[in-house]
């Protein structure tokens, strides 16, 4: 395939790319406290609503099918338009949604809104990667990549004790309308400090393996046929979709109903969470270039460092309520082995040339959050099923966590065994 020449860093100044950085994180920083807010509002929205834990998982999820339904279009509007002009569009409806949810009277409004939240926020970690890919080098990218995922983290942590503390003063309707204004800065200060791009010239035709129709040169078609898209595909499902679906909800729940935690409590624990993920990738910033320049391929650091994420769910879901004291640490340790599995993302992209990096990093964050999506939502079906069946609600959290953890080890195998790919 004729690869259309690629922007490299040496396009902008030093200086230039940390802005660049910064006003990209910002944005995505917003995103992932919009993703991960519900799991600190929970306690107070089901009180408020009387809401069951399947309306609960679905008001998460709601988010998350937003932002599922947006990832195709959005692949294709990142190649042909660039980051800049697409995440402004994005943010716009984001604006829209948090305003929505701050007014909703209803439980369909607020799942209304958070559908929309998620479609908003879609594009905050799609863009900048795209741009990265044209922008950056190899190892540039890995590392820009731990480092806005370490931004989402720091997102996820200010979801937790400071909204917490904040409730009491302001109420969530009133978080919203900030966060609202905070999007609407984030929006000017994108437009302000990101270049724009021209599109690319289309791959000229070529034989066999490359693109050869202009139909597969603006589709998906070369992106869903690859055999490492493919191998990747279960295990961005299920286990960088459930670490997600954890993260962003069910971590809170468990403490609460399993362990006994008081709100609080639960939010401190989450907040403990969210800083050793934020640990964890400033780590991965540092320390993935190093790693890959000595041999330590993407899939090498998956296939030795994800199972210790199995081992860590199942001591949670051992321990029940006898563990209580270690619970949060036994989930710190689940999502520390989990964020291998992140270093997916900028595989794919490299994976791919230039001009479908868009389609390819959109096509599986597709997966990514229909995964987060159905954990989120199934999980909490799963528990109210076992509820209904007479289990008490510790013993029906602990079985809907072990069809969770069966899964996450199912998608490791398929990896596995899909590696000559």
């Amino acid at each position: 395939m004729n690869q259309p020449t690629a922007h490299t860093s040496s396009t902008l100044s030093h200086a230039k790319v940390v802005r660049v950085f910064l006003v990209f994180a910002f944005a995505y920083f917003l995103s992932a406290l919009i993703r991960a807010i519900t799991a600190t509002l929970a306690p107070a929205l089901t009180q408020e609503l009387n809401l069951q834990a399947s309306d609960l998982g679905l008001l998460a999820g709601g988010y998350f099918l937003g932002f599922a339904a947006m990832q195709l279009p959005l692949g294709t509007w990142l190649d042909r338009h660039g980051p800049k002009r697409v995440i402004l569009c994005f943010l716009s409806a984001a604006v829209v949604g948090c305003i929505a949810f701050a007014m909703a009277t209803s439980f369909s409004g607020l799942l209304a809104a958070r559908v929309l939240c998620g479609a908003g926020v879609s594009a905050c970690l799609m863009a900048p990667l795209t741009g990265y890919r044209r922008w950056f080098g190899a190892a540039a990218q890995i590392r820009a990549n731990s480092w806005m995922l370490m931004t989402g983290s720091l997102g996820m942590l200010a979801s937790t004790l400071p909204v917490q503390w904040l409730m009491p003063v302001l109420g969530w309707r009133a978080l919203f309308w900030i966060l609202a204004a905070l999007v609407v800065l984030a929006m000017g200060l994108i437009a302000w400090q990101v270049p724009g791009w021209a599109a690319p010239p289309l791959p000229a035709p070529a034989p066999a393996a490359s693109v050869s129709t202009p139909e597969a040169a603006s589709g998906y078609a070369e992106v869903w046929r690859h055999p490492y898209f493919q191998r990747l595909m279960p295990l961005g499902f299920f286990n960088y979709g459930g670490m997600v679906a954890m993260q962003t909800l069910w971590a809170g729940p468990w403490m609460v109903k399993v362990a006994g935690f008081s709100a609080l409590q639960a939010a401190t624990g989450l907040f403990g969470i969210n800083v050793t993920m934020l640990c964890t990738f400033w780590a991965w910033g540092m320390l993935s270039p190093w790693l890959f320049k000595r041999g330590l391929s993407a899939n090498r650091l998956m296939a030795w460092g994800v199972p210790s994420s199995f081992a860590a769910l199942a001591m949670v879901i051992v321990a029940g309520p006898a563990g209580s004291t270690y619970t949060p640490v036994l989930w710190a340790l689940f999502f520390v082995g989990s964020s291998f599995v992140a270093l997916s993302q900028p595989a794919v992209a490299l994976a791919f040339p230039p001009a479908l990096a868009g389609r390819a990093l959109s096509a599986y964050n597709l997966v990514l959050f229909a995964g987060v999506f159905v954990v989120q939502w199934s999980l909490g079906l799963g528990i109210d099923v076992f509820k209904a069946a007479g289990w008490p609600e510790v013993a029906a959290f602990q079985a809907a966590m072990s069809v969770f953890l069966l899964c996450c080890i199912g998608s490791y195998g398929w990896f596995l065994a899909k590696r000559r790919a």
